[in-house]
């Protein structure tokens, strides 16, 4: 038993107590009354999961929780083999996995063809540096900026990496194309976003947990609200120095926040009218998640910076990529950007593999029509089950609300209970949890983790 439990123990017999005794004053009672409300709201916790962690479990995170920074918050489940939608403890369970390793293995766990592409290029050549040329990169270039329509690419490892990368190009196409005053450049940005936890980053980020006691931050930045239009002309017409307008099409940290439709094109043309450049960071939403190559794509909008990573590798090697057309990319010269491992061999390989899986096996088809299917499960549940207040998503990047403050621990109880069933998901913002499954699942996996979810919900009624 918990310490959390035995302390809601200790509440319950203390509001007994307290109740049938007439000597305590007004307010004591009160208090106790305030505990005892709250003490019913979180009665879940006394549900106790069915799965033990074994030995080699345990130890295992033990050596992590020991030797590794204490950065995040796993789910106790200790994982060592994926295959397709699966993922096996090392106790040789098998899960179906519905994070996808926040949409990085879309392709599936260990997609042959894309670990196969790593391992050839691996036994021939890894890495050179940009300080040479090497016989993949320029292959590869050529690949991914026909495959998503632009001129030029820059490509480096990971997400933040890439959003940073979007953001010295867009300042400095600011000062030498635009001609906004050196130093005085501000790039609009959205309230709730996630995109990444570098220092600039966290900037403007409003997730107090990620900014506090890192600062001081990096300026330049105006926050306006997601999915407001309104907001973003105001803030357009507040200043002649406005560089670039960083959004996500879908605020996948957020919750699978979903933007009203025609947000993103109106969102375009007002950057068009005011010469801003749009950003889209479609690193968790981008390559087929949400029904189609990009979200950006749902209604026709092509950004001027579009930033790409995770799904990129099939989750096999860090590659991330920024992309945009000779008029923007034109401004960078050698010595102002770069990265030792950005572009090199392997990641080059792997990233064409990953996209040609994409095409070959119509996972933006897929995710289009199993995620219809996910959703009307997912609400057909929450017409039984007073646990889901709200089902939200596109394609196969889908969440759930549950019935529960953010501050509850109610989101990651039931996430546990999904584990004990065999499902991986993982709450956040606290009550709402994402499910985004490898886009090669079947119509009957989804089916059968639909029966997984709703019978983990029915233990918490």
């Amino acid at each position: 038993m918990t310490l959390k439990c035995v302390f809601y123990l200790i509440i319950d017999f203390l509001c007994s107590f307290i109740s049938q005794n007439v000597g305590f004053s007004l307010f004591t009672k009160l208090v106790f009354i305030f505990l005892l409300d709250n003490r019913l709201k979180n009665k879940h916790i006394m549900q106790q999961t069915n799965q033990t962690l074994s030995t080699k479990s345990e130890a295992l995170i033990a050596k992590e929780n020991k030797y590794g920074a204490h950065n995040y918050h796993p789910l106790p489940v200790v994982l060592d083999r994926g295959e397709g939608v699966f993922v096996w403890d090392v106790d040789g369970k098998k899960y179906y996995d519905f994070l996808s390793a926040y949409s990085a293995v879309n392709q599936g766990h260990c997609h042959p063809r894309i670990v196969g592409a790593m391992v050839k290029q691996a036994q021939t050549l890894t890495l050179t540096s940009r300080a040479f040329h090497n016989d993949q990169l320029g292959v590869f270039e050529e690949y991914v900026t026909k495959y998503f329509g632009f001129d030029k690419v820059l490509p480096m490892n990971t997400g933040a990496e890439a959003v940073e990368t979007a953001l010295k190009i867009c300042r400095k196409w600011a000062y030498e194309v635009k001609g906004i005053p050196e130093n005085q450049a501000q790039i609009i940005v959205c309230e709730n976003n996630f995109h990444g936890r570098t220092t600039t980053i966290i900037s403007f980020s409003n997730d107090e947990n990620a900014r506090k006691n890192f600062g001081p931050f990096t300026a330049g930045f105006i926050k306006i609200p997601y999915d407001d239009t309104a907001a973003l002309e105001a803030a357009l017409q507040s200043s002649t120095n406005i560089a670039g307008f960083l959004v996500e099409p879908i605020q996948g940290e957020a919750g699978v926040y979903v933007p009203s439709e025609g947000y993103l094109t109106k969102a375009k043309a007002l950057c068009e009218a005011h010469n801003v450049l749009f950003i889209a960071d479609e690193v968790q939403t981008g390559i087929a998640r949400t029904g189609k190559l990009l979200a950006v794509n749902h209604e026709n909008v092509q950004p001027d910076i579009l930033i790409l990573g995770k799904a990129i590798s099939g989750g096999v090697y860090p590659v991330s990529a920024v992309l945009a057309n000779d008029a923007i990319m034109n401004v960078i010269k050698p010595g102002q950007h770069g990265s030792t491992f950005g572009g090199n061999p392997v990641a080059a390989a792997v990233a064409m593999a990953a996209l040609e899986v994409v095409k070959d096996e119509n996972l933006s088809e897929n995710a289009e029509r199993l995620g219809i299917i996910l959703r009307k499960g997912l609400n057909d549940i929450a017409s039984r089950n007073s646990l889901i207040t709200l089902v939200r998503g596109k394609g196969l990047l889908n969440a759930i609300v549950i019935n529960s403050d953010e501050e509850s621990d109610l989101a990651w109880d039931i996430c546990l209970k999904f584990r004990d069933y065999g499902l991986l998901a993982k709450p956040t913002h606290g009550n709402k949890i994402r499910f985004a499954p490898p886009l090669v699942i079947t119509e009957a996996q989804i089916q059968d983790c639909l029966a997984i979810i709703e019978k983990a919900l029915n233990d918490f009624k």
